[in-house]
């Protein structure tokens, strides 16, 4: 076939997440800082995008074409993301891993993913990025982050556990694949998805939010996003990190360890009874 059947791309994923989880702390921090940059660098793109646009369907259809090039380029260049990487839960079904390496590696991937966001948040409110249309481009990146500080506790974990069955999906799909096209084409669709629904996405927040409280930070920024009606309030590192950020990673994790346990459900316990 051109293509891995399910029980392959499952094997072949137990046999990938065992190798995660077995990685130096160095690898899993500096691939995770790659990963958080290039996930972020979607996301400053669709912010961009669609900042101009007023129609809602419309913009949501542009960032669900652009955001998913981000996790083309994670899987193109092994960089360690943690959302993908709760699959490791099938190597850990499938004893081919422990449950502390698997611990381990969403720990110090975390840890990158952030770092690797945030300096690309950081850089694009102080270098001037967020300028365009006379700051219209910070202001619209301004009420993402203040809308997302907002959102309640169980929304949180739910719209998470939808986002990563699909970003799951995304890293399974790639793996079906046996041609470059196909692992990318395999990874954009249901990472389409998930942005055009508005799912919450633990890494692309570490950006939206980031760049959101720097650009807050930035006087002239903050005065527009006040002149725009944005409530400014809401934006605090205490609402980014535990109303958002608690929240979607859990929802994050349930949806991924769900996904995962369902493919070695399915289709790799037998080989273990």
């Amino acid at each position: 076939m051109g293509y891995n059947s399910p029980k392959e791309l499952t094997a072949a994923y137990s046999s990938a997440g065992a190798a995660k989880a077995k990685k130096s702390a160095a690898d899993l921090l500096v691939l995770g800082i790659l990963a958080g940059a290039l996930i972020a660098l979607g996301c400053a793109a669709t912010n961009t995008a669609a900042h101009g646009v007023a129609d809602v369907g419309l913009a949501r259809m542009i960032c669900g074409l652009l955001f998913p090039f981000g996790l083309c380029m994670v899987i193109v260049t092994g960089a360690e993301l943690f959302t993908g990487n709760s699959l490791i839960v099938i190597s850990v079904l499938d004893r081919k891993a422990s449950f502390a390496g698997m611990l381990r590696n969403w720990l110090l991937v975390y840890l990158g993913n952030f770092i690797g966001a945030a300096l690309v948040a950081w850089s694009c409110a102080a270098f001037g990025q967020l300028n365009y249309s006379g700051g219209q481009l910070a202001v619209y990146t301004i009420r993402i982050a203040a809308a997302k500080c907002a959102i309640p506790f169980a929304n949180g974990v739910g719209l998470g556990i939808f986002c990563n069955v699909l970003v799951c999906l995304g890293v399974l799909m790639a793996m079906a694949a046996k041609d470059a096209a196909g692992r990318l084409l395999g990874a954009f669709i249901p990472v389409s998805y998930f942005v055009i629904c508005g799912f919450e996405h633990c890494v692309a927040n570490m950006y939206y939010i980031s760049a959101g409280l720097f650009a807050a930070a930035n006087p002239a920024y903050a005065a527009l996003a006040t002149q725009a009606g944005i409530d400014l309030s809401v934006l605090t590192v205490s609402n980014f990190l535990v109303t958002n950020l608690i929240p979607v990673t859990l929802g994050n994790i349930i949806g991924g360890a769900a996904m995962g346990a369902t493919m070695w459900f399915a289709y790799l316990r037998h080989e273990r009874t």
